[in-house]
């Protein structure tokens, strides 16, 4: 049936339900859309109407086939926005938009269902209701808005900018805006912030000190009186894990978050040093690692992980705990439940001084779940055990480093988990609580805690609706063989930039000068610097019980808090103009902690390994090849790209496709949409691109299927300025990436 035989029973005016209609759409729902879903806030509110009476002003006498791309992106933000804030517990900026429109990163349960299903087909029944009475009323586009209309729009766009400015809240970002005013909001910043640059009005600051972020300070009272007993060294990350689900740090925090999802963790944390103010710096599980084991802050903002980065570097990679630990006799191992590719972590993490490396294809033992990452993590830690009692049998001590992925997106938890629980992630929270008790318990009856130290944290905090800083709030629990002497409680502002120097300090090896941070293990008499990244928001904190925290605007507040985390604090007011600058200067001084520019880079992502090759691909992450994710590119820079692919086995014939992305929108390469590969015709090929502005968070996804393995003997990447005529090398000699 034709669209006009469905709208031709309508008996109201069609331009009068046309406008209706759009009214409906981009007004009513989303203010209903709000208080359904528990973001009610008077700023939130003012953006829908905002934002809905420009798109209405905008869209309503524009031909159907125009708006209806308009409305469909704007409804696509909606659904997107309300699964990350339920995943993740962020509303992304325009530099934060990785994964939105990836099903597989969408997606909030196992099943493949969404956390709110109700909201695709309410959207989309609004969508063609709209659609019906803009295709019957095509030739009628009714008449024209009055200038009062347009004066209102502009009057609720400037209250929400005033009220942001006179009245500022700490409420989360999803409730003060809705994705695309965010988005707008931040564009215009931006723009403004380069026109005061480009006409020399930027004020002269004085950058802050960054010394108290960069050095590490042993100034501290020794905890223990003599190097730790413990032989060997066992961390416990834990994806996304908020500091939150353990209960003695809501005790200690004063927390109002009541959900006791992690009964399992919170009594392990009864029997160790449990440290409640401990800072995740960033979002993304490289960024964590790098922290956590080089004792340095990843970026503070987005561009190429600085593990990606530590690449290019030969000597900094040293001082890595990893390679300080093997210099000092111990083995050290690297297990993760997923594939290592992604992020090169099969790059990265030997680098960093790991002697074995291991993801999903070093288990032997069957998943409990189908979960597209790797190893549910029942099975991982069951696994995990068994490399352990390996490890056990050797002579040299050991430092053995784990990484769950069952609390990643999409969630992973059998039935009957969740069937208890109100959504999959927090069903998928229980069942990693359960698999790592079981997991612990092993590990003391097989009298691993005698002579291990055991550290459990999380490589970033997956959010908590409605809890102060939980973006930022981890959490570091520590059982040691000399407990006793320890506090259950350690005092003090502590973070993943701390945990490579406390380690150290308790093995009594040296510590680097390259790395940063405080020593878990002693008490300090003053405050410290901490600086975060989460969320959207830059937070500092002075060391001397003021938080600041800016915004994506540069607009700053300031709190009287004594440490970082905390689940209230005294709002002091705006901070005066410049700070934002400043404290962004800041994040900008320990962003370029390894390279001073992102320029004349060479990564080399290929490898001599053999990969198999799945019959076909079903997700541009889980499936890459490659590791060459989250790069950036300088502003008028040339990328050169060298690409090696060899197929491995004669009777099969690989088909290979390259793809690029930017923010998850796609970058054409002019490539070919699929490229056949097989033993006695491999694929070498290079090519270039400009890039005319700054990118960021920029991916290749080497996609390959068709059975059997290949080589990627090459991948190389290489930016530089663009009459610049050096080629790009050959690393298939095992040359991993130069900076020159």
């Amino acid at each position: 049936m034709s669209i006009r035989k469905v709208c031709v029973k309508n008996l109201l005016g069609p331009a009068r339900i046309r406008l209706l209609a759009l009214v409906t759409l981009v007004l009513i729902i989303p203010m209903g859309v709000r208080t359904l879903l528990g973001w009610s806030n008077p700023f939130g509110y003012l953006s829908d109407l905002a934002l809905g009476s420009v798109l209405v002003l905008l869209l309503q006498r524009r031909p159907w086939w125009l708006a209806l791309p308009v409305l469909v992106a704007w409804a696509a933000l909606w659904v997107a926005s309300a699964e990350l804030v339920s995943a993740v517990g962020r509303l992304p900026n325009a530099a934060d938009l990785t994964y939105l429109f990836d099903p597989q990163f969408m997606e909030n349960s196992t099943g493949g269902g969404l956390a709110h299903p109700w909201l695709v087909p309410l959207l989309a029944a609004a969508l063609a209701i709209w659609l019906c009475s803009a295709w019957r009323s095509r030739q009628q586009p009714g008449r024209p808005f009055k200038a009062s209309s347009y004066a209102l729009a502009t009057a609720l766009l400037a209250t929400h900018w005033a009220g942001q400015h006179l009245l500022p809240s700490d409420a989360d970002q999803w409730r003060q805006f809705n994705l695309p005013h965010q988005l707008m909001s931040a564009a215009v910043g931006d723009a403004q912030r380069r026109v005061e640059q480009w006409a020399g009005q930027t004020p002269v600051l004085t950058p802050l000190p960054s010394t108290g972020l960069t050095q590490h300070d042993l100034s501290g009272q020794k905890l223990l009186g003599a190097p730790g007993r413990a032989r060997n060294l066992l961390v416990i990350t834990l994806e996304g894990i908020p500091g939150a689900y353990i209960a003695g740090n809501r005790q200690a925090v004063g927390s109002r978050f009541e959900e006791n999802l992690m009964p399992n963790l919170s009594h392990w944390a009864e029997r160790g040093m449990n440290t409640p103010d401990y800072v995740l710096h960033t979002h993304q599980t490289i960024r964590g690692l790098y922290a956590m084991l080089c004792g340095d802050y990843d970026k503070l903002a987005n561009g190429t992980p600085k593990g990606v980065e530590l690449l290019t570097q030969q000597v900094r990679n040293q001082a890595c705990l990893p390679n300080q630990l093997r210099q000092a006799g111990f083995a050290t191992h690297y297990l993760q439940g997923a594939g290592l590719r992604f992020m090169a972590k099969d790059r990265i993490m030997p680098h960093v001084g790991f002697d074995s490396v291991h993801g999903q294809e070093w288990f032997g033992n069957a998943n409990y779940l189908d979960f597209p990452w790797g190893k549910d993590d029942r099975a991982f830690f069951e696994g995990a055990l068994d490399y352990v009692s390996q490890l056990r049998q050797q002579q040299r001590p050991w430092m053995l480093t784990l990484l769950t992925v069952g609390t990643h997106q999409p969630y992973s938890a059998p039935e009957a988990y969740l069937q208890r629980f109100a959504t999959a992630k927090q069903a998928a929270v229980a069942y990693l609580d359960d698999a790592l008790g079981a997991f612990l318990e092993g590990l003391e009856r097989q009298g691993v805690l005698e002579d291990t130290l055991v550290v459990i944290t999380s490589d970033e905090s997956h959010g908590i609706d409605g809890v102060r800083l939980a973006s930022s709030w981890g959490f570091n629990l520590t059982l040691a063989p000399e407990q006793a002497q320890l506090p259950r409680i350690k005092p003090g502002t502590y973070g993943h930039v701390d945990l490579a120097a406390s380690l150290l300090d308790y093995f009594a090896l040296p510590i680097p000068l390259a790395l940063g941070g405080r020593s878990l293990f002693r008490d300090y008499d003053s405050g410290r610097e901490m600086i975060a990244y989460t969320n959207g928001m830059l937070r500092y904190h002075d060391g001397k019980g003021v938080l600041t925290e800016c915004d994506f605007q540069q607009r700053c507040r300031r709190y009287e808090s004594p440490g970082f985390i905390a689940s209230q604090a005294r709002y002091l007011g705006l901070a005066e103009a410049g700070v934002g600058a400043q404290i962004g200067a800041l994040a900008g001084v320990l962003d370029q902690s390894l390279l001073q520019t992102p320029l004349n880079l060479r990564y080399q992502f290929g490898s001599p390994a053999a990969i198999a090759l799945r019959p076909q691909v079903d997700d541009d992450w889980a499936d890459n090849l490659i590791g060459a994710q989250y790069l950036e590119m300088p502003e008028g820079s040339l990328t050169r790209v060298r690409v090696k692919v060899r197929a491995l086995d004669a009777n099969h014939t690989a088909y290979i496709q390259l793809k690029a992305k930017e923010f998850e929108q796609d970058v054409p390469l002019g490539l070919p949409p699929e490229m056949a590969v097989t033993a006695d015709s491999p694929l070498d090929m290079e090519f270039s691109f400009a890039n005319p502005t700054q990118r960021k968070a920029f991916s290749f996804h080497l996609l390959g299927y068709g059975g059997g393995e290949v080589e990627i003997s090459d991948f190389s990447v290489i930016t530089g300025e663009p009459d610049s005529e050096d080629p790009v090398e050959d690393f298939s000699d095992g040359h991993i990436a130069q900076s020159s």
